[in-house]
């Protein structure tokens, strides 16, 4: 029993990273543009948050916590969100290629990220890494007296506020999907935007808003990653890049809803890490494991190639510039 639970636990924190970067990138494919560069972006968030933060508690005696979580949050959501700004005025006003520029925004994400973790831990001391103990603690903080509750409390309640947190942002984004003018105004973009501009839908506008909050909320992954899944700490061994990819994979499995990336990101935690707990399994077995995750979008994708049901396609003017003179 013990041992389900800590893998139900290793599930739940892996999905919630890339949870965060399935659901942003969903807002930006309704929109109609694929963007590859999530795990850039998670990288933007996650350095962004490290750096804010270990400015903040090097420059006072006594930090607050809540103040180290604000400060955490908004700085990455800000510089995910300026990645995501990049992006789209290349795709967009630009009409670059979307493939391209979404690889270089990760190739970016990756270098500037790397670049800032390596002077931090300069900065922290030739032999010490850089760490941030009260923003960590405070991302980490489970609900007090329910956690510890028997098993129920330690499968459901023993996790920071972002597991959470996650869950309720992609229940938001389904609903303002699938459930709001709004929402339908920005799908009808990404199906076909001749038709959502003839309607007097501002194109341009609606995927601006998508790209840029879509990478804002990707760029949470990033802030659990660093703060909660490392404990306040970087590492340049390219986990982030690697779960960045995940976030994308799970966008085809989950057939770009939602709601359903709450459970698939934790079935893709539990594929990912169940070689841990199989006994007599070698190295070569656990690197088989670890591609589970992948060959379940595999056949995923190669099952709903097989349907006609629309609403298991991807939106039609996925990946097209829309030139309006075209209309």
């Amino acid at each position: 029993m013990n041992s389900f639970i800590t893998l139900f636990q290793a599930a739940i924190a892996f999905g919630t990273v890339i949870l965060f970067g399935c659901v942003g990138e969903i807002l930006t494919e309704r929109a109609g543009n694929l963007n590859l560069g999530v795990p850039g972006i998670m990288y933007l968030g996650g350095i962004a948050s490290l750096a804010s933060v270990f400015i903040y508690e090097g420059s006072t005696d006594s930090p607050s916590k809540i103040l180290c979580v604000i400060i955490a949050m908004v700085s990455a959501f800000i510089a995910s969100a300026l990645g995501g700004l990049i992006y789209a005025f290349l795709t967009i006003s630009l009409k670059a290629n979307q493939n391209v520029c979404g690889l270089t925004l990760t190739i970016f994400g990756g270098g500037v990220a790397n670049f800032f973790g390596g002077s931090l831990n300069t900065l922290a001391g030739r032999f010490e890494a850089v760490s941030v103990p009260v923003t960590s603690a405070a991302f980490r903080t489970n609900i007090p007296g329910i956690s510890n509750a028997g098993t129920i409390g330690k499968l459901f309640f023993s996790y920071g506020f972002m597991v959470y947190l996650a869950i309720a942002i992609a229940i938001i984004v389904h609903i303002f999907l699938h459930h709001t003018r709004r929402g339908l105004n920005l799908r009808t973009v990404g199906e076909s935007p001749q038709t959502a501009d003839a309607a007097g839908i501002n194109v341009d506008r609606n995927k601006y808003l998508a790209i840029c909050i879509g990478a804002g909320i990707s760029g949470f992954g990033g802030v659990y990653y660093v703060m909660d899944y490392i404990k306040g700490t970087w590492a340049n061994d390219g986990s982030i890049e690697k779960l960045g990819w995940l976030a994308v994979a799970l966008v085809i499995f989950t057939t770009w809803k939602s709601s359903h990336a709450v459970w698939g990101s934790y079935l893709f935690g539990l594929l990912y890490w169940m070689y841990y707990y199989i006994p007599g399994l070698t190295r070569r077995s656990q690197e088989l494991f670890k591609m589970l995750p992948y060959v379940v979008t595999l056949l995923v994708l190669i099952v709903n190639s097989l349907r006609s049901g629309k609403d298991k396609q991807p939106p039609k003017s996925l990946g097209l510039a829309y030139f309006r003179e075209e209309r």
